[in-house]
């Protein structure tokens, strides 16, 4: 908001416009240099002047009560009007719509997400996915458009054939029921390693496929029985993670949708034979063709996400098709999309692939089919195991230790994976992410805790009658702690500079697909209200300024409440 004011003083009198001066202004490196500089390099050849005579023109010419502006140098530091601002700048962050954005225009943006293949554990490279398409779920939500999740659960394909022929050589139906999830991972494993050595393997798993494709009556129970005891070990997982689905829709959900897509891309002229299979050619797009039938006539993900797509777009009336899968999907995507537009659909242009980077454990990248998979199941037991024990040291009479412990335990997780850029890898270490120290969601929710620590503190203490009315009354109310801004400090400034500049933050997390700007968003939050919190007192501040301290306390409680929310971490009020 400042920045935009900035701005708005600014373009007349460098001749830019305003979103390009916004664009240039910085913060100072040091508060006491002001709130935004403006570099004036970028004038110099225009008005054939050294950039620091320039600063010294523009600082002179900038006559306005909201703030003073000064030249440095190249730059124009300008220093906001505290005891203006800060008033407005208050009742703007406390006031119950703010942050809601409309820049959705309600438009329905379809979120592909999750997706873990059927009769494979839910390991901790599935949280990815999982974590990325819920934070981007509630992102849109709060930003103004209407998201719809979907599941969409490896269900079908090859792998299937080959989970069959490895049960019908080695599989036992007392072992698979008892642990279904892990027998069927060794199944798995086993048929891969076998494979090396016996290539017939390969011939009958694509042969059982075939079968399950064409409804044979041994494929499809088998095939069931995997699907059942898979959901229900997913279903546990994402009830742990607050994880929901608008819709669960496996790829198989699709086949009776893909002869319908097949028969317009031979139709529209697009399918050419290769070897025996049927493919789109996209030389002209400098991409590989595209598979779409394989020579046996089995179909392959290509054909299913060509169908899925139109579905989606056609059925599920979506504006947007977001699809949150890793980073080496990347050129599957480009060509899906690409045959899309081939087949005459505009809106293929609206469909973006959101890849992200891999999960590496310990420095080990995870592989089903070597049986390299650390189930998250375990890690979240364990983070939720080593939450307690530092919650029992820190805090022994906490009543609700084990589902503060829970709350800790999968938030750790859960923003420790949301804190990096989605793009980057990710070296998971546990240790590290349970820490109530450093940029962890610990920390932010026991900085959480400490503000309603403070804020019930207020309430009780009584210590003077207009504290005892603030626990009653108007004095805590938004409205009225915003009319009592005097001696606003360095610590209470820099915080509720930052609580304002929110939906800037929301705008471009939402832009770039990107969560982590808000988890490093509410980690500034969190280290602020920490140095106000040392800086400043607050509960027993000074009768002037208690309401105002007061009042930001409770804005940036519930900026940091939300900020959590929206990355899918709970926020405890007692830890």
């Amino acid at each position: 908001m400042l920045m935009k004011q900035a701005a708005a003083y600014l373009a007349p009198l460098t001749g830019l416009e305003e979103e390009e001066v916004l664009k240039l202004l910085e913060i100072p490196p040091q508060p006491e240099l002001g709130d935004a500089a403006f570099p004036c390099f970028v004038l110099a050849k225009s008005r054939k002047k050294a950039p620091a005579a320039i600063a010294a023109e523009i600082a002179s010419e900038l006559k306005t009560a909201d703030f003073t502006a000064v030249a440095a140098g190249p730059y124009v530091n300008i220093q906001f009007n505290r005891e203006k601002w800060s008033s407005e700048l208050l009742e703007r962050v406390g006031h119950p719509s703010f942050g809601k954005l409309k820049i959705g225009s309600d438009a329905r943006v379809l979120i592909d997400m999750s997706s873990p293949n059927i009769a494979k554990p839910f390991g901790i490279g599935h949280l990815r996915s999982t974590v990325i398409g819920a934070a981007l779920y509630r992102l849109y939500s709060e930003a103004g458009y209407v998201p719809v999740s979907v599941n969409h659960l490896g269900d079908w394909g090859t792998q299937f054939g080959k989970q069959i022929a490895a049960y019908k050589r080695w599989g036992n139906e007392e072992a698979l029921q008892a642990e279904p999830i892990r027998t069927s991972l060794e199944l798995y494993v086993r048929f891969h390693d076998e494979a090396e050595n016996d290539p017939t393997l390969e011939t009958e798993a694509r042969e059982w496929f075939r079968k399950l494709e064409q409804g044979d009556e041994e494929a499809r129970r088998l095939w069931t029985f995997f699907v059942e005891v898979s959901m229900k070990e997913f279903d546990r997982m994402y009830e742990r993670l607050n994880v929901q689905f608008d819709h669960t829709l496996g790829e198989s959900f699709y086949n009776d949708k893909m002869g319908p897509v097949v028969e317009d891309l031979k139709t529209k002229g697009l399918l050419e034979e290769s070897d025996g299979a049927l493919v789109v050619r996209l030389e002209e797009e400098n991409m590989p063709p595209c598979l779409i039938i394989k020579k046996d006539g089995t179909t392959i993900y290509p054909t299913r996400d060509l169908a899925t797509a139109v579905y989606r777009h056609d059925v599920m009336k979506a504006d947007k098709l977001l699809y949150v899968v890793g980073g080496e999907q990347k050129l599957h995507f480009k060509q899906v999309f690409a045959v899309l537009s081939r087949m005459g659909y505009e809106w293929a242009a609206n469909c973006e692939h959101i890849p992200f980077g891999l999960m590496r454990f310990e420095g080990r990248k995870m592989s089903t089919r070597r049986g390299k998979v650390v189930f998250l199941q375990e890690v979240l037991d364990e983070a939720v195991a080593r939450a307690l024990q530092i919650i029992e040291e820190k805090n022994p009479a906490l009543d609700n230790a084990q589902d503060v412990a829970e709350a800790v335990g999968v938030g750790a997780i859960v923003f420790g994976d949301l804190r990096n850029n989605r793009l980057n890898d990710v070296d998971f270490s546990l240790e590290s992410a349970v820490s109530f120290e450093g940029e962890t969601g610990p920390y932010v929710q026991y900085t959480y805790a400490r503000m309603n620590s403070v804020l019930a503190k207020v309430k009780d203490t009584n210590k003077s009658s207009e504290i005892s009315q603030a626990s009653s009354s108007k004095d805590t109310e938004i409205n009225d702690g915003a009319s009592h801004p005097a001696n606003v400090g360095d610590a209470s400034w820099t915080l509720l500079k930052l609580l304002a500049d929110y939906p800037a933050y929301l705008e471009k997390a939402v832009g770039r697909n990107e969560p982590s700007v808000i988890a490093k968003y509410v980690i500034d939050v969190a280290q602020a209200f920490n140095r106000f919190y040392h800086a400043e007192r607050i509960a027993d501040a000074p009768a002037k300024v208690r309401p105002f301290r007061v009042t930001l306390t409770k804005c940036a409680a519930e900026r940091i409440a939300r900020s959590l929310y929206l990355l899918g971490v709970q926020a405890p009020e007692r830890m």
